[in-house]
């Protein structure tokens, strides 16, 4: 799916911000947390998420969500990450 068709099918779920992301090679983020829903579909590469005790990959064509408030980390995979973002 084009990014622009994955922007308007989270719009039409309700996510008033979509934006094209992308991390280098890598790349991580420590734990944190959003005061939004967010949702992550996920164009090329690849993306480790730890959330709630629990990791999980996504990789080109997943989407990992990621409730408001939720405590997370993620890791990017050895080519980077692409990807489309949703907030709500």
């Amino acid at each position: 799916m084009h990014e622009q068709e994955i922007m308007k099918k989270l719009r039409e779920e309700g996510f008033s911000q979509t934006y094209v992301w992308e991390d280098s090679p890598n790349a991580s983020y420590p734990e944190h947390t959003h005061l939004t829903e967010t949702a992550h579909v996920i164009l090329r590469g690849e993306l480790t998420l730890q959330m709630a005790g629990e990791t999980n990959t996504f990789r080109e064509g997943e989407r990992c969500d990621v409730p408001a408030g939720a405590v997370h980390s993620a890791k990017m995979g050895s080519r980077g990450c692409r990807y489309v973002i949703g907030e709500r």
